[in-house]
């Protein structure tokens, strides 16, 4: 199943039904007056958060989107049938944007959240409306008004408390595969990830938290270089992020040099997102030798210098891993309870989300343009710039 994380849909509310003119004719009772019943009100649009969903496929082969109009008046006083609202079912974690005024509509954060993006017209007046003692005999209505409609543009940020960070064949999948019972591809080679990855952590009864690894990024990924950053956005709703690094890399690159590229792309894409809780993991202990390691891992930690914890692990052999998921446990637990005993530390936490989340839609958004622009000039049309990849997302619970 392609993982599809953004989508351009036209919506159209229904346009409420029209006014009735008609006047009462029976028999015994004479000047029987003014009955035209009301209009029906057009459907909306809505849209609804569903667990079960986890791309946005659907709306790429179905864009365009209609609710039904509301039903006329009809005589008798008859109001109209008012025209059902149309409800689209999106992945937990859809953000909504008007496409052509570039402003946020609103997102769907938990199951069953739903919101309405495109109200419905209001149903016309029948001429029952306009009796008045000088004018008994009515032949004013009114059209229903037309429902609105839009051009929006739904993007999917995956909701998860950690978020991986690191360069190709750092062993991010190789992480997340051995904390939660997600099976993301493994392979030696760079980019074996194509698309976000998530898995549930599972301590003790009650004492879980999700986990996401999204593709590699390479210098220049700001830039568009290799997947780019298009992927980061899944990690606008993160707490804390882990910087995985390879110790040993086969290229013979300093590590150090690794964390600073790493750190200057997620600066250049959101300096609110750069100024996350960043822990730093160092991967693939194994392959030091034993004799080396405390020495080469103590000159490591002193030369990052790094603000946040550091941890030591090795994803194939386990080692350190379950230490690392009890300490992430522990964190994310002292962060809720602050935000829940704090209303101020809720705000700023709101806010902090919100900061992430326009930053990361205005650097993709600037990133569209140019590729937009770039592919007119080579005259290759104007058609999709997303990146489709034929690869699976895997939500694991346990």
């Amino acid at each position: 199943m392609k993982f599809v994380d953004e989508a351009l849909i036209t919506v159209e509310a229904g346009n409420g039904g029209a006014g009735c003119l008609s006047f009462r004719r029976e028999k015994y009772i004479p000047r029987g007056g003014p009955d035209g019943g009301d209009g029906g009100d057009g459907g909306s649009v809505v849209l609804l958060a569903d667990e079960n969903l986890n791309t946005l496929i659907d709306f790429r082969y179905q864009p365009r989107y209609r609710a039904p109009n509301g039903r006329p008046g009809a005589g008798r006083n008859k109001t109209g049938a008012g025209g059902n609202d149309l409800v689209l079912k999106v992945p937990v974690g859809t953000t909504v944007y008007n496409d052509e005024t570039d402003t946020l509509i609103g997102e769907v954060v938990c199951n069953d959240d739903a919101i309405t993006i495109a109200n419905g017209g209001r149903g016309g007046l029948g001429n029952t409306r306009f009796k008045s003692s000088t004018n008994r005999a009515p032949r004013r209505t009114t059209r229903g008004s037309p429902g609105e409609s839009f051009k929006l543009r739904l993007e999917l940020r995956l909701l998860a408390d950690v978020g991986l960070v690191g360069f190709p064949n750092a062993g991010k999948s190789t992480l997340i595969s051995q904390m939660s019972a997600a099976k993301p591809k493994i392979a030696d080679y760079p980019f074996t990830t194509l698309a976000p990855q998530l898995g549930v952590v599972s301590l003790a009864p009650h004492r879980s938290f999700m986990i996401t690894d999204i593709p590699g990024l390479i210098p220049g990924a700001a830039k568009g270089a290799g997947l780019g950053i298009r992927f980061l956005r899944h990690l606008t709703r993160t707490r804390i992020l882990l910087h995985l690094v390879d110790v040993a890399p086969i290229d013979n690159r300093d590590p150090v040099d690794i964390v600073e590229t790493i750190a200057d792309e997620l600066e250049q894409f959101s300096p609110a997102l750069a100024a996350r809780e960043r822990w730093l993991v160092l991967n693939k202990v194994d392959l030091v030798a034993t004799d080396q390691r405390e020495a080469s891992i103590q000159s490591l930690k002193e030369s990052f210098n790094w603000p946040f914890p550091v941890h030591v692990i090795s994803g194939v052999t386990g080692e350190g891993c379950e230490l690392l998921a009890y300490n992430l446990m522990t964190r994310l637990e002292v962060l809720m309870s602050e935000r829940r005993e704090d209303p101020e530390a809720e705000s700023v936490e709101r806010i902090w989300l919100d900061r992430m989340a326009e930053e990361a839609h205005k650097r993709i958004a600037e990133l569209r343009e140019k590729y937009r622009v770039k592919r007119k000039g080579n005259d290759l049309g104007d058609g999709d710039d997303d990146d489709d990849h034929e690869v699976e997302v895997i939500l694991v619970r346990d």
